[in-house]
């Protein structure tokens, strides 16, 4: 298993019930993704180089346990459903404790926009080529490719 994410849970990522509030776990969520961009090497840099970023269109979050103050967890991401363009893709992410129990899982829709253009986009050919060494579930799902609308 593969971690995009490791960290310590913060004062300021508790709630009033003691443990994590639920927006940390979306945060937690978002920052793994990040590094597994990262991973593939699709930097910040590179993104923005070529004036694309990732966008989502849906967020699920299922809870299954609290995390409390100081816990130091680990996210993992993986693809679940792709198109093989990459321009729209799904994944799972489990939220794991320090103890190695599994708190949470996270799927998200996402694709890529123009970051001129504000529309949605088709990574470039050598992009694409990276996104495709991002791991992927013993469930994946390839999808057709459809055309862009812009």
């Amino acid at each position: 298993m593969t971690f995009f994410y490791e960290g310590q849970v913060l004062w300021a990522q508790i709630d009033a019930n003691q443990h994590m509030r639920h927006t940390a776990y979306g945060d937690f969520g978002a920052q793994a993704r990040l590094g597994l961009l990262e991973y593939l090497g699709l930097t910040p840099a590179v993104l923005y180089g070529h004036k694309v970023g990732p966008v989502l269109f849906r967020e699920e979050l299922i809870y299954l346990r609290e995390i409390g103050i100081n816990e130091h967890i680990k996210v993992t991401c993986e693809i679940i459903k792709s198109r093989p363009d990459g321009s729209r893709w799904s994944m799972r992410q489990e939220l794991y404790r320090g103890d190695g129990v599994k708190a949470a899982i996270i799927v998200a829709d996402g694709a890529w926009i123009d970051m001129e253009k504000r529309k949605l986009a088709i990574l470039p050919p050598d992009l694409i080529d990276l996104f495709k060494h991002a791991p992927k579930s013993h469930d994946y799902i390839e999808e057709p490719n459809k055309p862009v609308i812009s």
